[in-house]
């Protein structure tokens, strides 16, 4: 029996496919360079891979008379990545070179190669876009534009920071590659990139090494290749993935979808009653931009609302981030379906976003991972939102742009990262500018705690940091310039929205539970403690509350542990307003909001919304507390500390979101008999007119297709000479007068001077027909109505209608 085949110093595989012309000068040249000096390369061997060529290939390689040359075969062409993976895996040498047959970089070249892997490297991969290398005969321009492309969608999706993973010529030590070639899947081209990505995930030192390179005619190369390293590209990303990471994202849609289920199936036909009119304002959002898109209009305002002054769409919380997008959507299907998908999906992105950030940053176990991001993303009040705000659920783009800030700090690629970050920004401001606001604010509380702890770090990070934010600044600037100048200076634009003397958290709010927690939900107690159902921005629960200050305690000599702590309990300061009361007492304390309170960007900040900052840091402070007890030995300490766990979030698991059937649209207005009544440029009035208090009109123009036009409406808009904030349009005094009859039910005294008024008012509204749908008062509210017109309505489609036409 023969033993096993000694060692060699060095490997040379060549990958070859008919290359009958090529081979014999390739294998002289390499066979002559190492035998020249033999004390310097010592023992080696040429290992030559047929990949099922049809020429005499095989007869070059077999016909030399030099054992150290050998011959691998293969029965059929599979591919360069199969033909490597066969040669590596028979090499013998403590050094593996894996070299073309066309050998393009020199043999001379390995000289270079070499001397990296003496200082220490895995891996040393000849490269023709780094400093110092030089290209002799170069490629079709074509072929090197596609190569160029080819190599900046490898660094961004696989193997980032190497320029250059296709030259064909990488030296490697050969352990570690006949692993590295044996872990491989990919046949083609593409498994250039999976060993590396292989080296990188271990951990292993990659050179990059400047190498004379020159085009060799005959390239095996086809225009298709450039496609099938696309889709090996694919590939390597699909595996990448890990199932648990696969499995994080599904269950994250599968709590989103449970937490929609009352409305997510038949979204038409069904109401989030806690949403109080706003998920008529967010259909009408998403129709109004659909509309906007298609008919090549300003996306940026519109007159279908509040007509005839209109609305500044800007202004408003439209999400063209997201409802510009989805248009196509809106108009197949409707907005009702759309903003569904949207919020929906959105939310689990947002949860899955969190994951991410939280695997790459602050801990390793992936379960770790989901539980803090469940918590980052189905928190309180985060469910909250979820019935009315899409702005304040879909957030995946916060995540994303903490990562680029911390990439900043390091001070690798400050100018490619400060345009991401940039571009991240605009991105963000046409998804929503308060969360934004309240991101920022998270992260320089994190930052400040974090740089007092950690001064080493913030005094090597704030520079490239400034220098990058500056770049982001001066990318995001250009982009959003225009529609922040239409914002705040363009038509039907505003200079804040009132929201009371202190929309604070009161301290027990924080302590409390929200009303759709499953378990310890209570409406009456959490309705006392917030605006509305829609509001509940803290209610995180005195379970979670203590188990965070345990894991603060236990966790408190790690600097990241000090700083979320910090960021969570300045938040949930921040949130309490100008001033709160301490509970079971009278005695009021001035908040350190109150030197936010007016300033530029906060005045029109609902501050008890800082407290949805406590969300991602809690979530993290959680997530470092299971990864810390997943890794301990000692048992007891895991049963105790998981079951501490679990206690405090049971108490916040969410239940669905409440759901009601939908009031249904007047057959006037859903089968189209409105139309005869409206001449063009003309407005359909309801009576009363829609407000926030009922907007239930904003869906009959939706369901209508965006074809009429409504005075009145629910949006914010200018009020007076100084333009401050309302929700609404700006009252008359015939719009006055409806909303009274309807809310009080008495019909006052209408004289000539109303029905003047009445008259000036529709005018201004340019009204061609009156509309009384069934509601509360609905008698008075028809009485009111003859009077002021001096003419009785007509019953028609399910509504009183008054014909305003002259003659009529």
């Amino acid at each position: 029996m023969k033993g096993p085949a000694a060692a060699v110093d060095l490997s040379v595989v060549i990958p070859a496919y008919n290359e009958e012309r090529r081979l014999g000068p390739t294998l002289d040249a390499i066979a002559g360079y190492l035998g020249e000096d033999e004390g310097r390369w010592g023992d080696w061997e040429i290992i030559v891979v047929d990949d099922g060529s049809t020429d005499g290939t095989r007869d070059i390689v077999s016909g030399r008379p030099d054992p150290r040359v050998r011959l691998v075969t293969s029965p059929r062409n599979r591919g360069k990545g199969h033909a490597l993976r066969l040669g590596v895996g028979a090499s013998l040498g403590r050094r593996v070179l894996v070299t073309d047959a066309d050998l393009a970089a020199p043999i001379e070249e390995l000289e270079r190669l070499d001397k990296a892997l003496s200082e220490g490297c895995a891996a040393a991969i000849g490269s023709r876009s780094v400093p110092g290398a030089t290209i002799g005969d170069r490629q079709h321009p074509v072929r090197e534009l596609l190569g160029r492309a080819g190599n900046v969608l490898i660094r961004r999706i696989a193997v980032p920071g190497i320029r250059d993973t296709q030259c064909g010529f990488k030296l490697f030590d050969g352990d570690r590659a006949r692993e590295a070639f044996a872990d491989s899947r990919l046949d083609g081209w593409g498994i250039d990139v999976e060993v590396l990505q292989h080296f990188r995930r271990s951990d292993w030192p990659v050179a990059e090494v400047p190498v004379r390179w020159s085009h060799q005619s005959g390239s095996k190369v086809g225009a298709l290749d450039y496609g099938r390293v696309l889709a090996e590209l694919t590939r390597l990303k699909a595996r990448a993935l890990r199932p648990a990471d696969a499995l994080a994202v599904v269950f994250f849609l599968v709590m989103s979808t449970a937490l929609y289920s009352g409305r997510l199936f038949d979204p038409n036909h069904r109401y989030l009653p806690d949403s109080m009119r706003d998920q008529n304002q967010w259909e009408w959002f998403f129709a109004v931009t659909a509309d906007n898109v298609a008919h090549f209009r300003n996306p940026l305002f519109t007159d279908l609302q509040g007509f005839p002054d209109g609305v500044n769409l800007m202004a408003n919380t439209v999400m063209l981030g997201v409802s510009v997008p989805f248009a196509p959507l809106t108009l197949l299907a409707g907005p009702a379906i759309s903003l569904s998908v949207v919020m929906t999906l959105g939310l689990a992105a947002t949860a899955a976003a969190w994951y991410w950030l939280i695997v790459k940053r602050v801990v390793h176990q992936r379960a770790a991972a989901f539980v803090g991001a469940s918590l980052a993303a189905f928190a309180p009040p985060m469910v909250s939102h979820a019935n009315a705000h899409p702005n304040f659920i879909i957030l995946f783009m916060i995540p994303l742009i903490i990562d680029r800030a911390l990439r900043l700090c390091t001070g690798t690629r400050v100018v490619r990262d400060g345009i991401v970050l940039g571009l991240m920004a605009a991105y963000q401001i046409f998804l929503g500018e308060e969360p934004l606001l309240l991101a920022a604010i998270g992260m320089l509380l994190f930052a400040a705690a974090y740089g007092l702890i950690r001064r080493d770090v913030a005094k090597a990070a704030w520079r490239p940091l400034l220098r990058g934010l500056l770049i982001a600044g001066t990318t995001c600037l250009p982009l959003i310039v225009y529609p922040l100048a239409w914002q705040f200076y363009g038509p039907q634009s505003y200079h804040s929205v009132l929201h009371g003397d202190n929309a604070g958290n009161s301290p027990l709010a924080l302590l409390s539970f929200a009303e759709r927690s499953f378990i310890a939900g209570n409406a009456d107690t959490a309705n006392a403690l917030s605006l509305n159902p829609t509001e509940q921005n803290a209610f995180y629960g005195w379970p979670l509350v203590a188990l965070a200050f345990a894991i603060v305690v236990r966790l408190w000599e790690h600097a990241l542990v000090k700083a979320l702590a910090f960021t969570a309990v300045a938040a949930a300061f921040l949130s309490l307003g100008p001033e709160f009361r301490i509970p079971l007492t009278d005695l009021v304390l001035p908040g350190p909001w109150a030197l936010l309170a007016g300033k530029p960007l906060f005045e029109s900040v609902i501050e008890s919304r800082v407290a949805m900052v406590c969300a991602p840091a809690l979530g993290m402070l959680v997530a470092l507390a299971v990864d810390r007890l997943a890794g301990t030995r000692l048992r007891s300490a895991q049963y105790v500390g998981f079951v501490g766990v679990c206690l405090a979030l049971l108490p916040l698991v969410p239940a669905p979101l409440k759901a009601v059937d939908r009031a249904e649209v007047p057959a006037f207005i859903a089968d189209g008999t409105w139309k005869s009544y409206l001449g063009k440029g003309e407005a359909l009035v309801p009576v009363p007119l829609p407000d926030p208090g009922d907007a239930e009109a904003l869906h009959w123009q939706t369901v209508a297709g965006m074809d009429f036009k409504l005075p009145g409406g629910y949006f914010n808009g200018p009020y007076g000479e100084d333009r401050t904030g309302i929700y609404g349009a700006a009252p008359r005094h015939t719009s006055n007068l409806l909303r009274e009859v309807r809310y009080s039910g008495v019909v006052p005294e209408i004289g000539e001077n109303w029905r003047e008024v009445a008259r000036q008012d529709l005018e201004f509204w340019k009204a061609g027909v009156l509309v009384l749908a069934p509601q509360p008062n609905d008698a008075k509210l028809r009485e009111t109505v003859e009077k002021l017109v001096g003419s009785p309505g007509k019953w028609t489609g399910g509504v009183w209608v008054w014909d305003l036409h002259a003659g009529s």
